[in-house]
């Protein structure tokens, strides 16, 4: 699996012929730029311009397959489950959708925009994700401190920020105790997972 980062709380993951995208931003958004490519599968967590463009995702006479909301989905060889939860982006209460994506035999939990430590039931009760996408920025998100807290309590082998600014990045590294350099993308099989735990790896834009 290849994952990518657009800005704000897009992120791109690829494998074989599949790609999927998290979060596209819109044309709408003020505050990121939006990317064009040709995704099979578009995961919306909520319903804002930075992170619901899925205009954005197709390309051509290629259109994703748009998953936006709770319940279950089996799409190509992936599988997904979205639980309902809670954010302020934006300035407003909105709701935002939990993703546990099956992908590439790896597991990738997407927060989206979640702006609420207390995570419904079910995420709880699952196997620890081996790739934990989290907000750090605040803003209505999850701030830095909390998404530390946060990410040390669901044990994630990986865990990859989004929705941050050089500061709250800055802030989020603090308290993980570690000191991250960007990368373009992390290209990642199972076999690499062993022995990860909380590892940051922040993906340049």
């Amino acid at each position: 699996m290849i994952l990518t980062f657009h800005e704000g709380a897009c992120i791109r993951a690829s494998a074989g012929d599949t790609t999927l995208v998290f979060g596209p931003v819109s044309k709408q958004s003020k505050s990121f730029k939006p990317t064009n490519f040709g995704a099979d599968v578009a995961f919306v967590s909520a319903n804002h311009p930075d992170m619901n463009g899925v205009e954005e995702a197709g390309r051509g006479d290629k259109q994703p397959f748009v998953i936006f909301g709770p319940g279950e989905y089996e799409v190509q060889d992936m599988t997904a489950a979205g639980f309902p939860a809670g954010s302020k982006w934006g300035g407003a209460p909105r709701g935002n959708t939990i993703y546990s994506v099956h992908f590439d035999d790896m597991t990738i939990l997407y927060l989206g925009a979640l702006g609420d430590l207390d995570l419904p039931k079910e995420i709880l009760e699952m196997d620890s994700p081996d790739i934990l996408i989290i907000p750090v920025g605040g803003g209505g998100a999850l701030t830095p401190s909390e998404a530390q807290k946060l990410a040390v309590k669901l044990e994630a082998r990986i865990v990859i920020p989004i929705l941050f600014d050089d500061k709250t990045l800055k802030q989020f590294l603090k308290e993980a105790g570690e000191e991250v350099k960007p990368v373009d993308k992390l290209t990642i099989k199972p076999r690499d997972l062993a022995g990860k735990e909380n590892d940051v790896v922040v993906l340049a834009s």
